[in-house]
């Protein structure tokens, strides 16, 4: 497993080189091969960079587990769309979705600036927009580290701007909560996480191209035990 993770890292971590005969030549990604030993060898700041990307996705992949997946860039998940061109993106349509009063609007009608907002994983209320992320239940980048990564990039607009998968949450927790599954992090509201586990449930049964390690399974599947939801 280990050893195909690393041949894989390395098939793409070549395969967008260009191979020259002459060892000072530098290829488009600001390195070039050894012609006498073979190697490759970077001499730009974007070669460095692109190694060391792969380097922590292989040891990623190794760390949890699962297959190797390319390293993940957040603008291949293009998010906040306005898919209706409407003027007003899918930030603040949740935003006004979610409202438990009405909303204000900027001068041009596209960004809700306030309204009343219930925070699941605080359990606090909110009046001001900006005091608000809006969530991705299951990140993008454990999508994309978990299959997601096969999408088109139209499929990921579609998974980025999904509603089904979409909470307007407090900033810092969404920060916090970063791109962990349901093993590494749960909501500090102890009352909205069987909430949380069925809305995990839910989208993965929409996305079926999504899977979980083993590991997060076994512990995933004891927590719906625990609260009594099916698979």
């Amino acid at each position: 497993m280990q050893a195909f993770i690393r041949l894989i890292a390395v098939i793409l971590c070549l395969s967008s080189a260009v191979v020259y005969g002459h060892p000072g030549r530098q290829d488009s990604q600001g390195g070039h091969y050894d012609r006498k030993t073979g190697e490759y060898h970077c001499h730009q700041e974007q070669c460095f960079t692109n190694q060391k990307q792969i380097q922590v996705a292989t040891i990623e992949a190794e760390t949890d587990g699962r297959d190797f997946s390319p390293v993940y860039r957040r603008e291949d998940w293009k998010h906040w769309s306005d898919l209706d061109r409407d003027c007003m993106n899918t930030r603040h349509k949740i935003l006004k979705m979610l409202t438990k009063a009405p909303v204000t609007l900027s001068d041009n009608g596209c960004n809700v600036s306030t309204g009343t907002w219930n925070d699941p994983y605080s359990g606090k209320i909110y009046h001001q927009a900006s005091d608000l992320d809006i969530d991705h239940v299951i990140p993008l980048k454990w999508a994309n580290d978990h299959g997601g990564y096969v999408w088109s990039s139209q499929q990921k607009e579609v998974y980025a701007n999904d509603p089904d998968n979409l909470l307007a949450v407090d900033d810092s927790l969404n920060q916090q909560k970063g791109a962990k599954g349901p093993d590494e992090w749960m909501p500090p509201n102890h009352q909205y996480r069987c909430e949380y586990t069925v809305q995990w449930t839910k989208i993965l049964n929409k996305y079926p191209d999504l899977k979980m390690t083993s590991k997060e399974k076994r512990i995933f599947a004891r927590q719906q035990v625990a609260c009594k939801i099916s698979p």
